[in-house]
């Protein structure tokens, strides 16, 4: 069924159902409400209805059914992230925010239709009976899932379960001529937001943080640590592709880069009186140089962190305009394990800007915003970027932000357009990339598992000539080889061709360091850190 027309079946049937009622009333409006004193059109006309449904209706129906049904059509009249969460969809939504799931302890692939382990997680269940990355997993509690066109949700169910249950798992080693069955019983599962922290150079440290989750803050921290034990005076925090979270834990972040006193934020809706958030720390990180990385995927939480180091010019925020999502929901549960996210405030930047962007022309043309941005070239030009001045504000230091619409980044990065061609392309629709990878991986894990940085095993697939093989390959699939395409997108493709197999190896400690050489965003904050650039005279 056509999506779009789905989400205006239950306005269809509301009005269709009105419609009835009407005709209904006309003709026997008396008999009915004599019979049944106790139902009256007056007060809550929605209890009514389904009152009327219930007694009065022809046949029988399931009336929690169509409260379940019909709750996001009523929500769908609000703010478009005001959410209903079913039952159902809670435990993958809380394992999420908490940061743990009770599982095997694996990461996997579907590639020619076999689940694939790409890795094992240290300490987990698997790890511990043996099961190593490269093995094939051909059955499930003796249910065939090799070959029988297995999607990555039907794995999860089956793979994921409460802690202390057990699940059988069959699977094929290279170098092993019968299979191998594993009895395996679930344990909790980190599920990390900092998805890795290095040394770029001997003063300069990276962080990426991909959620605000329960566990974000001490993750954060003893990333922070860890560099400063290295040396780093310079941090670049990577926001980029971050949907938020939770307030809490990026207020407990971001508390640590500010003077005792510095608003953070506040909040103010209409049953919510304003609320300041404000620092409470002794600036943990006072001697740091700060560098946030955001895009337009950056949301919520990432643009209260970076708009509160923006707004009090503690450090420089580098990218592209961030998503515009400045309202703050809380999660009301209900007894069947169901919950509503409800809009309850606005949150502010500590200058007074809310960033959200309008959502006065639905939900499906809000949602459409960033597809309307590429298309205005906003991605690629910062001078396709227009702000009224009745949204311009002020930092502590007098420099001029702008809200209604997203964090604006004080240095503006385009997305990188260099590189590509129909070759590549073609390679990425295919996903002949990470396949090749894998594929290299699982054939050379032995001289691989020798090295141990990123360094070392990109060094050895340069001198390997991985691109040369990996074309021969793309051949082989349907990629027949394009020499000028090769010649502008080899670069990328190598680079990534050893990135992929580096994080096959050693998990995103080798997948950063290596793809950092074509991300442009990330070396122009490297380029600027190594400035010296005081906040104040950034732009100038």
């Amino acid at each position: 069924m056509n999506k779009r027309f789905s989400l205006y079946i239950p306005l269809f049937l509301t009005v269709v159902f009105i419609a009835g009622v009407g005709i209904g009333n006309f003709l026997g409006k008396r008999s009915l409400f004599s019979r049944n004193p106790q139902i009256s059109p007056s007060g809550n006309k929605m209890n009514t209805i389904l009152h009327l449904i219930e007694k009065a209706y022809v046949d029988s129906v399931d009336i929690a059914a169509i409260i379940e049904k019909s709750i996001p059509g009523v929500l769908e009249n609000l703010d478009p992230h005001t959410s209903y969460i079913p039952a159902r969809d809670m435990q993958v939504v809380e394992e999420e925010m908490q940061g743990n799931f009770s599982g095997i302890g694996v990461q996997f692939n579907i590639m020619q239709d076999t689940i694939m382990i790409v890795d094992v997680i240290s300490g987990g269940p698997s790890a511990t009976l043996g099961i190593q990355a490269g093995d094939r997993i051909v059955m499930v509690n003796d249910s065939l899932v090799a070959g029988t066109g297995i999607k990555n949700e039907d794995v999860l169910k089956l793979l994921r379960g409460k802690k202390g249950t057990h699940v059988k798992v069959s699977i094929q080693r290279k170098g092993f001529r019968n299979i191998l069955d594993f009895d395996i019983v679930r344990g909790e599962i980190p599920i990390y937001s900092v998805d890795v922290s290095y040394m770029i150079d001997q003063e300069t440290g990276f962080i990426k943080v991909s959620r605000f989750a329960e566990t974000t803050y001490a993750e954060f921290t003893d990333a922070m640590k860890k560099l400063d034990k290295q040396g780093a005076s310079r941090m670049i925090i990577d926001l980029r592709g971050n949907p938020g979270g939770y307030l809490n834990a990026v207020i407990r972040m971001v508390n640590d880069f500010l003077e005792k006193g510095d608003t953070i934020l506040y909040t103010q809706g209409k049953a919510q009186p304003k609320k300041v958030f404000s620092a409470n720390s002794l600036n943990a990180w006072a001697g740091k140089q700060i560098f946030v990385l955001i895009d337009e995927f950056s949301a919520s939480a990432s643009e209260i962190f970076a708009g509160a180091i923006q707004d009090n010019d503690r450090g420089i925020i580098i990218g592209r305009r961030s998503f515009g999502k400045g309202l703050v929901q809380e999660q009301i549960p209900f007894s069947d394990g169901s919950a509503v996210r409800l809009t309850v405030a606005r949150y502010f930047t500590p200058s007074g800007r809310s960033i959200q962007k309008s959502y006065e022309n639905g939900n499906e043309k809000y949602f459409a915003d960033l597809i309307n941005r590429m298309v205005h070239g906003e991605f690629e030009a910062v001078d396709s970027i227009h702000f009224a001045d009745s949204l311009k504000y002020q930092t502590r230091k007098g420099r001029t932000v702008y809200g209604g619409g997203g964090i604006m980044p004080d240095i503006f990065v385009p997305a990188d357009t260099s590189g590509r061609s129909d070759y590549f392309e073609k390679l990425y629709q295919k996903m002949l990339i990470s396949q090749y990878a894998f594929q290299y991986t699982d054939q050379h894990r032995e001289e691989l598992a020798e090295m141990t940085t990123a360094q070392e095993i990109g060094n050895y697939l340069e001198k390997a000539g991985v691109l040369n093989s990996f074309i021969s390959y793309a051949a082989s699939r349907g990629v027949p080889a394009d020499a000028e395409g090769i010649r502008a997108s080899g670069h990328i493709i190598n680079t990534q061709l050893k990135a992929y197999i580096a994080r096959n190896m050693i998990g995103d400690e080798g997948f950063y360091p290596i793809i950092q050489q074509i991300d442009k965003t990330l070396l122009k904050a490297i380029e600027i850190s190594r400035q010296n650039l005081l906040v104040e005279n950034v732009g100038k």
